[in-house]
This record gives structure tokens, sequence and C-alpha cells, in this order.
């Protein structure tokens, strides 16, 4: 994802603060996952989230993520 505009990062923001649920497509792989913060690695931004299900960790870095949706 080349940049994201402000409404983005508003729904973004507003997912991390509200847990709620983000489809995430990277590399041709969607990913629903509960975002648990925001934040700056080696100077690139990531999300840091657990699956819903299993309960496992990942980190995804915002400039790898191709799209993202917040789940309703």
């Amino acid at each position: 994802m080349a940049r994201l505009s402000t409404s983005d990062y508003d729904a973004l923001e507003r997912a991390v603060t509200l847990r709620t649920r983000l489809s995430i497509l990277r590399r041709g792989t969607e990913y629903i996952v509960i975002p648990k913060r925001l934040f700056m690695r080696d100077g690139r931004e990531a999300i840091e989230a657990v699956h819903p299900t299993t309960g496992d960790h990942i980190t995804l870095t915002l400039d790898e993520i191709d799209s993202f949706e917040v789940v309703r």
C-alpha cells in the first residue's frame, strides 16, 4: 500500500482503539486479525495483531499491505 489517506488512518486507528476486526490483504493472502496497536519498527509503521480464533500474534508492516478493510 503506497500511501494511506487520512480516512484510512482514521479507520485503522479506530479499529485499534475499538479492537474491531480487520481484513488485511498482503501478497495474495487474506488475514483476519484483531489489531492491538499501531507502532513504528525500524522506521516503518506496523500493526501488532492477534488471530481471533487461535490467539496467534502477527505483526504486519503497513508498506507490505496491499489493502485492508474494517470488518463490521
